[in-house]
């Protein structure tokens, strides 16, 4: 560990300003809309999107098909997204080499949040938004959220609302644009485009959305399933507001931004296609591919109608995990500066190998059947001191591609002399996480939902 008293600066933010975000976060009531308004209108919104979503085998599935020669399973226009098989060797974890199967999306999707003043305060534009495999229906989203094929049109459905005001962005209104990963064990390279953007008194409300300060946002994130993944993962790439240009950190920014090089220098992370046919350990049946311990995760098929929706009616691939993950980030604070224990993971479907993640990011049902020494680090400790959490909210993954996929998200303050057990993981200040989080594929997406949350903390 290197000394502390090394000066961090956090970054300016423009054209919104920190002292405004300060502003909209300490409005936790009222603005455009009351809370009690903004309640009332989810309820509305959940009751008109009401969504039959039903499980069918694959051969009922609409436009999709598996592959002859591969097995893979893909949409007949050759776009939108696929389910390949993957072959993966890997330093990172207790099991070397593995296959299985994985998503692959190579579109760069649009994640856009739109910010506009009112009487002096800023508010995000968000919208009530249904996906096929969300738990309870609506959730709390981006203004857009969109992937190429959807933006493009390319299902012959409606205009995706407010896209200009992302694509057709003047430099001056943009305040994050940063391309950001997913899951990593579960897709394949995804990212999206992560944006923020200053609008003017054109962009107004439509009934499926709501302008809300950032406080009201914050507040609603301590709540269970209700702000979903891609609002999660475009607010963290705020600026903070909270930073203090002053304040020391017990690792300098070169050798927090080296120890990373490092890590994706000499993790190693070797992916072979294989086909999902050849995927060794997974089996396919009439309506499901499954892993043979029937752990890990399955790939399901659905039928959706919904008259919310770009498209009224359509069926899909589902990837469905097995169990609730576990998501805690430790924090202590070093002469009062709080920092956060990070883990550089290398997952197989990262570009460049290694991202930083929570202190703990797993579902720990995929590890009973392996001994103690192979558990994931902290976990033990995590569910140890989870009924003390200062942040204990179940929240859901993308729904659009995961059925029913939640994780446990878990703060928990831990004492000042707390340990890093091993170089995979450092303290890192939440300055330096919001130095990171201007770049790409630096933080990944448990992580930033957790970056949210503690600013919301």
């Amino acid at each position: 560990m290197t000394a502390t008293g090394l000066m961090l600066p956090c970054r300016v933010a423009a054209p919104v300003s920190v002292s405004r975000l300060a502003t909209s976060a300490a409005a936790v009531d009222g603005g455009v809309m009351s809370n009690l308004e903004v309640l009332a209108w989810l309820d509305r919104r959940r009751r008109e999107h009401a969504q039959r979503v039903e499980r069918v085998p694959f051969a009922a599935l609409r436009g999709w098909g598996f592959d002859e020669r591969t097995g893979d399973l893909r949409h007949v226009s050759g776009r939108f997204f696929s389910v390949h098989g993957l072959g993966v060797r890997s330093d990172f974890g207790p099991v070397s080499d593995w296959s299985q199967p994985i998503i692959r999306q190579p579109e760069i999707g649009i994640l856009g949040i739109a910010l506009r003043d009112f009487d002096g305060v800023p508010h995000l534009l968000m919208q009530a938004k249904t996906e096929p495999g969300n738990v309870n229906g609506v959730q709390l989203s981006p203004t857009v959220q969109a992937t190429k094929s959807n933006y493009l049109r390319v299902h012959g459905g409606s205009a995706v609302p407010y896209l200009k005001l992302f694509r057709h962005a003047e430099p001056g209104a943009v305040v994050a644009d940063v391309l950001q990963s997913e899951q990593g064990s579960w897709f394949l390279h995804k990212r999206n485009r992560n944006m923020i953007v200053e609008v003017g008194p054109e962009a107004e409300a439509g009934e499926d959305f709501a302008w809300l300060t950032l406080g009201q946002v914050n507040t609603l994130l301590r709540q269970d399933n209700l702000v979903n993944m891609d609002a999660r993962t475009v607010l963290s790439c705020l600026p903070d507001w909270r930073q203090d240009d002053t304040r020391r950190a017990l690792h300098a920014d070169q050798e927090i931004r080296s120890w990373i090089t490092r890590r994706r220098a000499e993790h190693e992370v070797e992916v072979v296609p294989t086909g999902l046919s050849r995927t060794v350990g997974w089996h396919r049946t009439a309506d499901e591919v499954v892993h043979e311990r029937a752990l890990y995760f399955k790939v399901v098929a659905v039928d959706v109608s919904s008259h919310r929706r770009e498209v009224s009616a359509w069926s899909q691939p589902l990837l469905e995990p097995h169990g609730t993950g576990v998501v805690a980030l430790f924090v202590r604070r070093v002469d009062g500066v709080p920092h956060a224990l990070l883990r550089a993971r290398a997952e197989p479907g990262f570009l460049n190998v290694v991202e930083l993640g929570p202190t703990v990011q797993c579902v720990p049902e995929n590890y009973a059947h392996l001994p103690a020494a192979d558990q994931p680090p902290y976990l033990a400790e995590a569910l140890a001191r989870a009924g003390g959490a200062g942040y204990d909210v179940v929240l859901s993954e993308e729904g659009g591609r995961f059925w029913h996929a939640q994780s446990r998200y878990l703060i928990i303050e831990v004492e000042s002399d707390f340990p890093a057990l091993s170089d995979d993981f450092r303290w890192v200040t939440p300055c330096q996480l919001d130095e990171l989080l201007r770049y790409n594929h630096h933080v990944n997406v448990q992580a930033r939902t957790l970056v949210a949350a503690l600013r919301a903390w």
